[in-house]
Parts: C-alpha cells; structure tokens; sequence
C-alpha cells in the first residue's frame, strides 16, 4: 500500500492551493483519510480529517479557508487551501486509515509535500 501526495509549491499570501492524496496497493477498504501539517521546528498537527461516509473534522486555525473533500472511487483525498497565511508554511502529510483482510486496518502516511507561503 501507498500513498502518493502533490499539490505542494510556493504561492504569495492569500493564493491558493489544492494538495491530493491517492492510496495505491491491494487492500479490502479506505475508511477515515486526513492530512496534517509540520513546521519546522514544532510538531506535527492535524489539519482535516475525513470519514468514508462524508463526515469531516478541521483544525480551528484553517476553518472557513481549507476545505477536505475525497473521491471514495479514487480512493483519493484532497485538501482545498484558500486564503494562505505564512503560518500555514509547513510540510503536509496525508494519512489512511486501511483495511486489509489479511492484516486488519492500520494507518499508512503519505511521504509529505512542501507548502511554502510568502508574505
């Protein structure tokens, strides 16, 4: 099982970005997906999570600018990023939580992608 992430880059305060994250591999199923962020020096902090039915869960300091959203088909989750700060300069990573039927479900994460927010 992988996870492959992109949609990192460097964009001007207020921009916009929109990271994707798809999971790739044999597995029975994808259940909760997510992305978090960690900056350096501090430690690694959830930014969204998503259910397989829908239901989504954001940090405080991205409400109302970020949005998480999945294509459940793709197995692929997306974090829409609008209004950037350069507090939201970090490198982030996607997770999964998936389900395999000979090792029952645990957590893969993505390899992280740089996003970078200038003022």
């Amino acid at each position: 099982v992988q996870l492959q992430a992109s949609g990192g880059g460097l964009v001007q305060a207020g921009g916009s970005l929109r990271l994707s994250c798809a999971a790739s591999g044999t597995f029975f199923s994808v259940n909760d997906m997510g992305w978090y962020r960690q900056a350096p020096g501090k430690q690694r902090e959830l930014v969204a999570r998503i259910t397989n039915s829908g239901s989504t869960n954001l940090a405080e300091s991205v409400k109302g600018r970020f949005t998480i959203s999945r294509d459940t088909a793709k197995n692929t989750v997306y974090l829409q990023m609008n209004s950037l700060k350069p507090e939201d300069t970090a490198v982030y990573y996607c997770d999964a939580q998936i389900y395999q039927l000979r090792t029952g479900s645990r957590v893969y994460w993505g390899q992280g992608t740089q996003v970078t927010v200038s003022s």
